[in-house]
Formats: structure tokens, sequence, C-alpha cells
């Protein structure tokens, strides 16, 4: 099992503060478990271009010891792989540019990787940049040279943002909900939608379905904040091929 170390709570429950990253209250490591002993076998550092990593992916065939972590802060995605001598090594693979702004936190705004997802057949990776507002699509064939295949735009502090993932088991479709309150403090009165984004699954590319659209802001509890999304019977975040 490999973990990442994304914060400490006393930082992440109270808001994002840069100068927590700073204090070392938010992680740059990948730790390296064996189970059942429960053993930390290896610490894997990933350094400043590593920081904040949050999501784990491995690759779904398992006779493939690699994977993938996205690293939030610093709009990176590190591949992992196990190397010939048994240990683990690291690499960054992609990098998302972040984009220079006024009247900002930071005179440059990262992408903010907050989750992806890698297809059944590991042939495609799809990452949120939550604060550019950007779906990518990367062909992973070659793990360790991922080539963008298709990029749409659904939000964003630019234009109002999109976050966490889920993929069908057919590879076909790729929804994202939008929420937070510190960056996006009108979802708290409108709340957050769900939009589902059609795959071009043979030569790449991403389309917004125009007939798929979920307003979380008129529940009839009120206007809600989703999240997560599974498939019932398993979908491309929980099957692996054994």
């Amino acid at each position: 099992m490999i973990s990442s170390s994304w914060g400490a709570p006393s930082a992440f429950t109270t808001g994002f503060n840069l100068q927590h990253v700073s204090d070392g209250l938010y992680g740059r490591h990948l730790h390296v478990y064996s189970w059942p002993e429960g053993e930390l076998k290896q610490t894997l550092d990933l350094g400043n271009t590593g920081l904040i990593p949050l999501e784990i992916r491995f690759l779904h065939d398992p006779d493939k010891d690699s994977g993938y972590v996205g690293c939030a802060l610093t709009s990176n995605m590190v591949r992992f792989f196990k190397k010939p001598d048994g240990s683990w090594g690291h690499e960054v693979s992609i990098s998302v540019k972040p984009v220079k702004v006024q009247n900002w936190i930071l005179p440059e705004m990262p992408g903010l990787i907050t989750d992806f997802l890698i297809s059944l057949d590991d042939r495609f990776l799809y990452l949120a940049n939550w604060l550019h507002g950007d779906i990518r699509q990367y062909n992973i064939e070659d793990p360790a040279n991922p080539k963008l295949t298709g990029q749409i735009w659904v939000g964003g502090v630019f234009r109002k943002g999109s976050t966490v993932s889920a993929e069908a088991e057919d590879g076909t479709t790729y929804q994202a909900d939008v929420s937070e309150v510190q960056f996006y403090p009108e979802l708290v009165e409108k709340g957050g939608h769900m939009l589902q984004i059609d795959v071009d699954t043979e030569k790449g590319g991403l389309a917004i379905n125009p007939n798929f659209f979920v307003d979380f802001g008129s529940e009839p509890e009120g206007p809600s904040l989703a999240h997560e999304m599974r498939y019932p019977g398993g979908d491309c975040t929980s099957d692996i091929w054994i």
C-alpha cells in the first residue's frame, strides 16, 4: 500500500493558508507499507515538485507496479514505480504551468490538481485542475511520457470551478462536480453542479454532454456541495484486473 502525506487536520480543516505550507503542516511524501504486517518499508520525498500530494491511483493491470499521485499545490502528476532492486522510485510525468493573475492571493495561480482517474484499460489519465477549471485527458500507454489528447473548460476561478470525478466502466463518460467554500463562496448559497463529459476513447478528446446537468442548488433541504461520485457495481476507481 502507498499513502500520501496530504496535510495536518489542524491546517486543512480551517481553510487553506499558504503559510501552513512553509510551516510544514502540508506534506510532500509518499509512504510505502507492506501488508498484512503493516510495516513502513520506504518513504519517498517528492521535494518541492510534489507539494500536497493527494489522490493515488495504481494502474489497473496488477502486473505493472506503477501509478500516479496528483500533487495539488505544485500541479504536478508524479509517477511512482518499482525499481529492479525492489525499491520504489518517482518522477514528475505531467506539469501544469501556473497562470499569471491579478487581484488574487498570489501573482501566479496554480492549476491545483484535486483529483484524477485512470481508465480501466490503463490507456488514459484524466485530471481536474480545480482552480484553472479545465479537465484534461492524457494518453498514458507509455506511462513515463503522457501525451495530452483532450482538454475542456468547465469552470475554475476564471469561470467557476470543477473538482472531483468518476468514469464509467466503458470509459465513455467522465463526471465532474463543483464544491469548496473558501475559493467558491457563492456555492454556499447557490449549490454545486454535476456535468457529463463525453470521451473519445479512440483518438482522444472531450466534449460536454448538453443533455446531462444536475443542479444541486435545488435540493429539497437547500443548496448542496456535492463531492465524491461512484457507480453502483464498481468503476475505474475501485476495479482492478486480477
